[in-house]
Parts: structure tokens; sequence; C-alpha cells
């Protein structure tokens, strides 16, 4: 009976293990022990200035999300072609293995897991708990500038149906098409007493949600302590409660599409969920002209 305990220990071990290198999200553990990996590229998108500089996980590169995994002069994702020269000039092939990580929760990193998705680089992930979770356990940062010899990176494939734009998300509005909205922002702007979080200045003209949506802040799917993501049938169990079980397509959204894209992660990594991101989000939506919302608080802009 003993040696049978501990082989169902050790094989629970084993398959723990291999959970954590297989799937979507890696640990902080699994990134320490993979630094030296020439085949694991790990790539820093935080958004606050100098972050980065002031000391990266080491062998890390830095993608800029304002110029870098955005398009600089249209409000769009980065090009297929600027995505290549992005990843060519980073040392990154088609089989890398890229590891995602960066300030604010990663939602900036996700948003980075969702392009790279987009374009076909199935091979990414998310560290656990971000930036945050790396740096509570004192791991090790670099400030070295680091550079990679140049590779040729070709975009094989462009994933569309990854990203819903105002068209989808108003065919879910008037129910002309089947599909789940979740609003994942705080309920505050939810139910429009504030148009946007305090110190933020990408506005809406109104306030309040899309009709039908759904609000699941994304702070309920991860531990407040560290950031880390919920187990995966917790985190079923959260939508499952909001009426969100999969059984029909599901597009997220925020105000500009950062955190709405840690969502898109957990409900098409974790979850498995057919789910879009809806990039253009309130900043798009809440500023249209002729389109329907819901504003339980009644806020009015007034230009202040």
């Amino acid at each position: 009976m003993k040696n049978l305990s501990l082989l169902l220990a050790i094989l629970l071990i084993a398959v723990t293990v291999q959970a954590g290198t297989d799937g979507p999200v890696v640990s902080t553990e699994w990134a320490a022990e993979n630094l030296n990996n020439p085949d694991v590229r790990f790539v820093e998108v935080s958004v606050e200035p100098g972050k980065f500089e002031r000391g990266h996980i080491p062998g890390a590169v830095n993608f800029r999300w304002h110029t870098d995994l955005v398009d600089p002069v249209r409000r769009d994702i980065a090009s297929a072609d600027a995505f290549a020269e992005l990843l060519s000039r980073s040392g990154i092939t088609n089989e890398t293995t890229v590891v995602l990580y960066g300030d604010h929760n990663n939602w900036f990193a996700a948003w980075g897991a969702w392009v790279f998705t987009i374009y076909g680089h199935d091979n990414i992930k998310l560290l656990d708990g971000g930036r945050n979770k790396w740096e509570q356990e004192r791991r090790p940062l670099s400030t070295r500038p680091v550079s990679y010899s140049r590779t040729t990176y070709e975009v094989a494939a462009v994933h569309d149906h990854l990203r819903a734009d105002l068209q989808d998300v108003l065919a879910a509005v008037n129910r002309e098409q089947s599909a789940a909205l979740i609003d994942i922002r705080s309920p505050a702007e939810y139910e429009g007493r504030v148009i946007a979080p305090e110190g933020i200045q990408e506005l809406a003209i109104r306030a309040g949600h899309i009709p039908g949506a759904v609000n699941v802040p994304w702070g309920e799917i991860v531990n407040p302590a560290d950031g880390t993501f919920l187990p995966r049938e917790k985190i079923r169990q959260i939508y499952a409660d909001k009426g969100i079980d999969g059984s029909k397509p599901v597009i997220t959204y925020c105000r500009i599409g950062e955190r709405s894209s840690h969502t898109w992660f957990a409900l098409h990594y974790i979850l498995g969920y057919e789910t879009k991101n809806y990039d253009g989000s309130w900043t798009e939506y809440g500023n249209a002209v002729g389109v329907p919302i819901e504003n339980p608080a009644g806020t009015v802009w007034t230009g202040k």
C-alpha cells in the first residue's frame, strides 16, 4: 500500500510537470529552468516606459506595445510584414517557443499572445503572474542589452477569426449572429458610473456597456496575491455562473482591448472556447454614432 501511494504520488507529479510544460501557461520555476534554452525566447511586453531597461528577465527581448505590436499611424494591430520583421530581428523562428510576460498583470503581454496567435504562431506561452511574480520571488533581473542572430520569420497564416470588429459586435447585439459578449471592465465602468478608470486618457463620449454583455472583470480569474491564473475548473465555473459555457462563440472587450486580451487568452487557451477579442472595445463602441448602449447609472459626459 505504501509503495502504491508513492507510485501514485510520482505519477501525479509527472502529470503536473507535463501540464506545466506543455500547457499555455508556464510557472516562474519553469521559466528559470529554461533561461538558457536556445529553443525558448522570452519576450517582455510592458507598457510603463523604461521598465524593461531598468531590469528584465535575463535574455529577454523587449517588444514595445505602442510601436511594435500596433500600427503607429492607424488604430490597428501591427501588420503581418511588420510582425515578421519584428520577430526576424529578435532571432525568433517559426519553431521558437515564445514566452511572453510583462507589467500590469500581463495585460499587454496577453495582447502580444493574441497578435502572435492571429499571425499563426501557436507555440506561445504566458508567464503565470508575469513580471510582478518574477520580482516578488526576487528572481534575477538583467540590464544587459541582448541581441540574437537575425532569422527569416514568415507569417504562414492570418487568423482573422480571432478578432472582432464593430460589425461583429453589432451582429451579436442585434441577434443576427449567435455570440456571447463579455465586458471584462470593472463594475463601475460596466454600469456607467465612470467612463474610464481614474487617470486613464482613453475616453469615450458615453458611459455604460454593450447591450447584452455580461460583466466578468478580468481579475476574477486570477489570484489577487500574485496575479497567477486560478485553476482551470475554477475559471470554467466562474464563466459558467454568468452563462458562458463555450456552447456559442464569445466576444471579449474592455476599453482599448488590452485587459480583454487577458480574458481572451484564458478562454481561448485555457478553456478552449471559440473566442474573439474586440480590440476596438469601448473607445470605439462608446464613441460610435447610431449604436445602442446600456447605461444603468445614467452618467452623461460633460467634456470634463
